[in-house]
């Protein structure tokens, strides 16, 4: 099982100098994605938002430069935001990216949990569905074949013309992100696409289902499951003990909550809400090595997926404490799991 990590690059969206503020993060980023390509993890992704609070409104852009200072991981979006994009320019940035890194990039596209970019490029929210459906269908097209001849309604048509550069890897690999709707989920199977679940409310375990339905829209549409990748996407955070990692994650990953919260109608969170979720079957994966470990084994044993992605560097995180939570969980975690399911360390 791929062993990585992401992030949306939180900043201060009340810093009075954006710039500096954007600078800031984008260099402690770079390290981050730097120190896990060092310790041996397996994937770094970066997700697409259009807001105050986040750094990164063009991953490719930061994954590329990440590209030229790492020399095994894989790089990819988490998510691209598909709907609002144009899947032609999606895939040329990410072939760009396939180039520059010899072959380690992914996309890993998404309708996108928030809304801001539909109004900025002057997308109608009530198309919503239907732009994911066409886009997705073009982004596919344009991997599969050189010359595209394609027709929807949300697009001008392409009638035989060429996309360039082509990538390395032959296909560029494509996951589609769900936030647990089901339909998601299955249009995943269907299309034969790898699949990522993000999980940041409830116990774990009841996402089982979603994994199960995935699995047999793939069989329905004639594709094989035991081909296709899984992975769960989740909160959480690794420090020398348990208690140090519960007091440091507390704060950063409450106030990002809460404030989505605000947004959505959520109620406040607590510490004793955070407690509770970082318990065996909860969400938040938070605590020294060998806890962490232990969590994602049993996760794995839940689900079978193929890959664990954990967002440690969320909200106001310190950068310190976080590039100490990345050397732990490629030294002292990473090690754990692949000998507990019996695969072998990253070259």
């Amino acid at each position: 099982m791929e062993l990585g990590l992401h992030t949306f690059g939180d900043v201060d969206a009340s810093a009075p100098d954006k710039g500096a503020e954007g600078a800031r993060r984008i260099k402690n980023l770079l390290e981050e994605i730097e120190l896990a390509d060092q310790v041996g993890l397996d994937v770094f992704g970066l997700g697409e938002h259009h807001r105050p609070d986040y750094v990164i409104s063009s991953p490719a852009t930061v994954l590329a430069a990440a590209a030229a200072r790492t020399k095994n991981i894989r790089l990819t979006s988490a998510v691209s935001v598909l709907s609002s994009d144009d899947p032609v320019r999606v895939f040329q940035e990410f072939a760009t990216l396939d180039l520059i890194s010899n072959g380690r990039a992914e996309i890993m596209a998404g309708r996108g949990s928030f809304i801001e970019s539909f109004p900025l490029f002057g997308y109608d929210l009530g198309d919503y569905d239907e732009l994911f459906e066409q886009k997705l269908d073009l982004l596919l097209a344009v991997r599969d074949q050189e010359i595209v001849t394609w027709e929807g309604g949300k697009r001008a048509p392409i009638h035989g013309r060429g996309v360039y550069p082509r990538p390395l890897q032959d296909p560029l690999p494509v996951w589609i992100a769900v936030g647990g709707t089901p339909q998601s989920v299955a249009r995943a199977g269907a299309y034969g696409l790898p699949l990522a679940v993000a999980i940041i409310g409830g116990e774990y375990p009841r996402f089982a289902p979603f994994f199960n339905l995935y699995r047999e829209a793939a069989r329905r549409a004639g594709h094989d499951p035991a081909t296709l990748k899984t992975s769960i996407n989740v909160h959480g955070f690794i420090a020398d003990t348990t208690e140090a990692a519960a007091d440091q994650f507390y704060g950063p990953q409450a106030e990002v909550m809460n404030r989505i919260g605000r947004e959505r109608g959520w109620g406040p969170t607590n510490r004793a809400h955070f407690d509770q979720s970082r318990s065996a079957l909860g969400n938040l994966f938070v605590g020294e090595p060998e806890l962490v470990a232990e969590k994602i084994v049993a996760a794995h044993k839940v689900f079978g997926m193929d890959r664990f992605l954990l967002q440690m560097a969320i909200g106001p995180m310190p950068h310190d404490q976080v590039m100490r939570g990345i050397e732990l969980y490629g030294t002292k975690v990473a090690p754990i799991v692949r000998k507990e399911l019996g695969t072998s360390e990253k070259n």
